[in-house]
């Protein structure tokens, strides 16, 4: 009968076991010194050696002839145990024998003595399985086991093991295989078993198992079954995935902005029989190597690929921002996340793939990625509100600068407009006279000034409006304002504010806002300031006159002016 390879070639002996060196060296301390703990945990991810260095322990601690911490392998205990004929080491999975029962039965068998071996070793697999009760009844054996009784605990979740266990243990936690450590096994079993394996795809191999043997040894089993010459082709049609020159032209299409490439490549591998969701894990993958490429000067000890590969990853990361890659993983996870909610899992892929090319836009460069790093998440949004806040408010900072230039200009156009009105009558004239007469309607405008009054209340609700309304208190920052019967009038330093109050109801928030502060509903009207003319400005007790009154809001009529350029103009 055919054995599977990670069975015929499982570690037999300390030093065969690759990658956790800081472990076995450990315990083939302890095994050579007559130092062994009477409960052990080992922790780690599937595949990297639990269960195996547990076998390798119980006949090293039993062995008649141990050599340097290592079992024999030759004397009748070291075989007995390798065939399971020996009663003394148990092996019990505890996802199966997860009850009180099991493990009481268990703790009446440990106080009898071993037939054959030193030690009763008793190995639970998955032990973070047992119910409550089944470690209560495990905690009590544990706590004063018996000299000739030996527990090794093998789990890949520890935080599911109460800390009353684990603090009876010794605990080593396996790392993850190496991938070149993994790679050079697979090149040595391939030898062994006369198939030609070709490096590139024994790195592949490597990559896919994520860290374990087991499943590193499972894929070369079934590529050995497919083709006698096992190349990186043969390894990813096997292991039913896409190429990397597919992720990579994947990549390239959605920082492009291409979203035809971009589809195309998902119904291509579709047609090809890839699965939808292997190929939503591999595109993750590829632009979390292309984020590490961003983020780390040297990624080649975190990034698993080949050489050239490693290059390509490097220039494609080159192109784009650290932004817009957190934001497509963002996107691509989401969608993950989404694949067990919805019925066709290549429709959700494909919307995913679409706001990636569109939503953003094409990528070129750097600075390009970061200004177009947009993606429908909160985050985003809220980052773009505060942006436009903080622009707003800086440009009615700016407006700020420049208060009480334009109401001096509105005082010298009347004697330019009247000197082109009545050329005849002005020009003869030595003292001109009448430019005086025409000037004096002008001023006599003022006196309208008591149907205006001063709004004290205006700066407190300024105060109150920066404290609840910080939006709308940016570009009300610097007004000022007056009260005419039922309306008040404002005059601000800010260009945008009539357009703004005009949009986004923020004309109505403002009104409000003035009723509740002086009790009833007022109409409000923006003080509209006159354009400067080209004409020469003549700076006259008149026109100071006329510029502080502008600079105080007060409504100022011109004779023989045009209504809509001087007066105000009410919303």
């Amino acid at each position: 009968m055919y054995l599977a390879l990670y069975r015929k070639w499982r570690p037999k002996l300390f030093s065969d076991v690759i990658s956790q060196e800081h472990i076995t060296r450990t315990l083939q301390n302890q095994v050579r010194e007559g130092k062994v703990a009477h409960a052990y945990l080992f922790t780690g991810s599937r595949g990297t050696g639990k269960t195996t260095c547990s076998k390798i322990l119980a006949k090293a601690v039993n062995c008649l002839h141990p050599v340097d911490g290592n079992p024999c392998l030759c004397c009748p205990v070291c075989k007995g145990i390798e065939e399971g004929s020996i009663l003394d080491v148990t092996e019990m999975d505890a996802a199966s024998n997860n009850g009180v029962g099991d493990i009481r039965l268990l703790r009446d068998e440990a106080n009898f003595a071993p037939t054959v071996c030193n030690y009763r070793v008793y190995i639970i697999d998955e032990v973070h399985m047992l119910s409550q009760s089944a470690f209560n009844a495990l905690l009590k054996i544990m706590e004063e086991p018996p000299a000739h009784v030996l527990f090794i605990l093998a789990t890949t979740e520890p935080h599911k093991v109460p800390a009353t266990i684990i603090s009876r243990c010794q605990r080593f936690d396996f790392r993850r295989i190496r991938p070149e450590d993994s790679a050079a096994r697979l090149m040595q079993i391939a030898g062994e078993e006369g198939v030609n394996l070709t490096e590139d795809a024994a790195a592949l191999i490597a990559r896919l198992s994520d860290g374990g043997m087991r499943d590193a040894l499972s894929l070369l089993d079934q590529c050995m079954a497919a083709e006698s010459d096992v190349t990186p082709q043969v390894v990813a049609d096997t292991a039913g995935i896409a190429g990397r020159e597919q992720m990579f032209a994947l990549a390239d299409a959605v920082l492009d902005g291409d979203t035809a490439t971009a589809l195309n490549l998902i119904a291509e591998l579709y047609d090809r029989a890839k699965e939808i969701t292997r190929i939503c894990e591999e595109l993750t993958s590829h632009f979390r190597d292309l984020l590490i490429c961003r983020a780390v000067r040297d990624p080649s000890g975190m990034v698993i690929c080949l050489p050239d590969e490693l290059s390509r990853l490097q220039a494609q990361a080159d192109r784009t921002s650290s932004e817009r890659i957190l934001a497509v993983l963002d996107d691509l996870q989401a969608c993950s996340a989404a694949f067990g909610k919805v019925s066709d899992q290549r429709v959700e892929l494909e919307m995913t793939i679409i706001r990636l090319c569109s939503g953003a836009g094409a990528v070129t460069t750097a600075p390009q990625a970061s200004n177009a790093a947009e993606s429908a998440t909160v985050a985003a949004l809220q980052a773009r509100i505060g942006e436009l806040e903080r622009l707003i408010a800086s440009i009615g900072r700016t407006g700020v600068s420049a208060p009480a230039a334009p109401p001096v200009s509105q005082a010298a156009p009347p004697p330019e407009e009247k000197q082109t009105v009545s050329p005849p009558e002005t020009v003869p004239a030595e003292p001109q006279p009448p430019v005086r007469e025409t000037a004096k309607p002008a001023v006599s405008e003022p006196v309208k000034e008591p149907e205006t009054e001063p709004l004290p209340q205006w700066e407190e609700l300024l105060r109150e409006m920066e404290n609840r309304e910080p939006a709308l208190f940016s570009l009300m920052d610097g007004s000022t304002a007056v009260r005419s019967g039922k309306t008040v009038i404002i005059s601000s330093p800010n260009p945008m504010l009539r357009g703004m109050l005009l949009t986004n109801n923020i004309g109505a928030r403002l009104a409000d806002l003035v009723e509740q502060k002086l009790g009833s509903r007022h109409k409000l009207r923006i003080a509209k300031k006159a354009q400067p003319k080209a004409a020469e400005s003549r700076p006259t007790a008149f026109a100071d006159i006329l510029s502080r009154a502008a600079g105080e809001g007060v409504e100022i009529r011109l004779q023989n002016h045009d209504r809509d350029s001087g007066d105000s103009s009410g919303i």
